[in-house]
């Protein structure tokens, strides 16, 4: 039967408007504006009904898999369960779960021992339709270990691996070219003065050789296989010349506006931090994203470490008016899914999938009072 949702501001495009939705077996089958007076329609009471949120790296379900230093939760499938559930309560319907293949230095060994392990646990909850939303896997690639290869191999099979980020966390380069903010970030996490310096000398000696011999082959692998490809932290002209030497599309989180705007000269899409617009600016001293936003060099937003970010994002890009609205809403539905060729998905458009939200704010907040997959309601 028709769901015939009205008096909702409808995220289009370009606009917002006052109107109505109809979907049926999972299908948008009409957008219109004006209110409907059919029999059985759902009043949304004037909330805003945007398309499902699209997710393209979030780090978040790493979180479950590691709930405190050194504890690797003991039942994985329940990890990416509690991830799912998070990401549905923030607006995501599909979401790239963003699991890193090796680490950039000795206190990262952790993530090596979880990597099938998240792997198996997405695998095997879109396999038995646990999930409530859509997941696929993206493969945070740290060029910095010495057996990124020999990690990675094993999983580029993975009918739902769609994207990988090609990843250099060598000290004095890309995000932490300024080792003062490097050195902050790691004594705050729990270093000493001297045990940082030791790791950075550590790093910074092997960093660049690893990077050298792993960018090539793992960027040919990669494409081998079909899969997407992102370069990330770029920050200067240099390194997007080398992305796109590498075949990247997608330049994530440039760290300055020379690097985004030569990204976009070369016709490669933008991803910035939805945290980097809600807190004003970068935490690692990157150029802020909603500057990008104003100067035309942002197509998308990843909610990275904070899932609720995106759509805390949009309002603030958006707040009082409806055209930026739209524009803002843009970069978390229709920028990701133009980017990675979701042409099903993204807008709220007859023929696509009904991936469907329903957000009130409250003082900035974002409220998500329903969320819809494929037509089927999962919160």
């Amino acid at each position: 039967m028709d769901v015939i949702l009205t008096n909702a501001r409808l995220a289009l495009d370009h606009e917002v408007v006052v109107g109505t939705l109809v979907h049926r077996d999972g299908v948008i089958r009409d957008v219109s504006e004006g209110r409907s007076h059919a029999a059985g329609a759902i009043d949304l009471d004037g909330d805003l009904l945007a398309p499902g949120l699209i997710e393209v790296h979030t780090d978040n379900m790493e979180k479950h898999f590691l709930p405190r230093p050194g504890v690797i939760w003991p039942n994985p499938l329940a990890a990416a369960l509690a991830h799912d559930a998070q990401m549905a309560a923030a607006g995501v319907t599909t979401v790239y779960d963003a699991v890193c293949a090796g680490g950039y230095d000795g206190g990262q060994d952790h993530r090596r021992a979880i990597f099938d392990q998240m792997i198996d646990a997405v695998e095997q909850g879109v396999a038995r339709g646990l999930f409530r939303i859509d997941h696929r896997l993206h493969l945070r690639c740290e060029l910095t270990d010495a057996d990124l290869i020999e990690v990675l191999e094993p999983r580029v099979g993975s009918p739902l691996l769609a994207l990988a980020s090609l990843m250099d966390h060598t000290p004095g380069q890309r995000q932490w070219r300024n080792l003062d903010d490097l050195r902050r970030f790691m004594t705050g996490n729990g270093l000493t003065r001297d045990g940082a310096d030791d790791l950075l000398r550590q790093r910074m000696e092997v960093g660049r050789a690893n990077v050298a011999a792993n960018r090539p082959a793992a960027a040919a692998l990669l494409r081998s296989r079909g899969v997407a490809l992102a370069s990330h932290d770029d920050t200067t002209v240099e390194d997007v010349a080398e992305a796109r030497d590498d075949g990247c599309s997608i330049s994530e989180f440039p760290t300055t506006r020379e690097a985004a705007r030569a990204a976009t000269d070369a016709g490669l899409a933008t991803i910035a931090g939805a945290p980097n617009v809600v807190r004003g600016g970068s935490h690692s001293g990157g150029v802020a994203a909603g500057d990008l936003a104003e100067e035309g060099l942002l197509d998308a937003l990843s909610s990275d470490y904070v899932p609720s970010s995106l759509l805390q994002a949009v309002e603030r890009l958006g707040r009082g008016d409806d055209a930026r609205l739209a524009t803002a809403i843009g970069y978390v539905t229709s920028g990701p899914a133009d980017m990675l060729g979701l042409t099903d998905r993204g807008r709220l458009k007859p023929g696509l999938r009904a991936d469907l939200i329903r957000v009130a704010f409250a003082g900035g907040a974002p409220v998500v009072r329903e969320a819809t997959v494929a037509g089927r309601r999962v919160m």
